[in-house]
């Protein structure tokens, strides 16, 4: 079976695409890469060509996320097994005419979400890392009607594997992280969250320095999640979509790795971090992860 072996990109509807990109850039700790009518690409400090793509929308909500392959011959073989499963395909594998370029195809989940799968995108020689700043995309959480059946499609066509399982949620992963996306039993299908990985638990803490200095209040956190074992502080952008800092999210061996269930991840509900110190989401926060006023692209 043919596998994707990382989390990309995620593109995002937004209201304005200025007005985002300029929280994205000044507050949130990304920097512009490239642009096009109604869009704007965004990198962090590493080597990824860009891991956040906003997109001028009528709505906010998730528009797709982009997968890695190891190479063109990968996205071929992955496109062959798709196809002949029945998955919705948006197109077939082909040179990508977008800032980062790169050979891949676009396809829908049974949700009907658009995923893409990318191999020899461009990437930066100047990636390090830096004290404040995000390094990566971590991870994407989405909410779903029916999180089995989402998950099931994943690991049985992209080769996920399922790294830990709560009553709420289900954690799967494509390579050593904990998780690179995530499913939450909510009924709807829209965006839960966007977590960007921040180098250590400094920086974060540092990021999150920046972001109440210009005034932008912590929803959630500081804290640690017990599934993934990641450090956390969730924030609102300007359209009430969920943004996470994250950091120290576990690596997963393959070879001993056993996923947890909801009886090992059962915790009292005033008690929703490893540490006690996080405190209830806010509510305005509750609303944004229950995917309130999001649009569907």
């Amino acid at each position: 079976m043919a596998r994707v072996n990382a989390l990309r990109s995620v593109e995002l509807g937004v209201t304005d695409v200025d007005r985002s990109e300029a929280f994205y850039r000044d507050s949130w700790g990304l920097r512009p890469v490239a642009d096009a009518p109604g869009t704007r690409y965004l990198r962090a400090s590493g080597a990824e060509h860009h891991v956040l793509v906003l997109h001028e929308r009528e709505t906010p909500g998730l528009v797709r996320i982009n997968f890695a392959a190891a190479t063109p011959r990968a996205v071929q073989r992955l496109h062959a097994e798709l196809k002949s499963g029945g998955v919705a395909m948006r197109d077939d594998p082909h040179p990508i005419g977008e800032p980062g370029g790169g050979y891949g195809f676009a396809f829908a989940d049974r949700a009907g979400r658009e995923l893409r799968v990318l191999a020899d995108v461009a990437v930066h020689i100047d990636a390090h890392v830096e004290r404040d700043r995000p390094r990566r995309l971590s991870h994407v959480v989405l909410n779903s009607a029916d999180a089995d059946d989402d998950a099931e499609f994943l690991m049985d066509l992209l080769d996920f594997r399922l790294s830990d399982q709560t009553e709420m949620m289900e954690f799967l992963r494509c390579n050593a992280n904990h998780h690179s996306i995530a499913f939450v039993r909510t009924g709807n299908t829209t965006l839960n969250h966007v977590a960007f990985e921040m180098p250590d638990w400094d920086a974060l803490m540092r990021g999150a320095g920046r972001m109440r200095e210009l005034g932008h209040a912590i929803e959630w956190g500081i804290g640690r999640h017990g599934p993934g074992d990641n450090v956390f502080a969730y924030y609102l952008d300007p359209d009430g979509l969920v943004v996470e800092y994250t950091a120290e999210l576990q690596q997963v061996d393959e070879a001993t790795h056993r996923p947890g269930n909801a009886r090992d991840w059962a915790r009292p509900l005033d008690r929703l971090d490893q540490w006690g110190l996080a405190g209830a989401p806010s509510e305005r926060i509750l609303g944004a992860m229950s995917g309130a006023g999001q649009g569907r692209y």
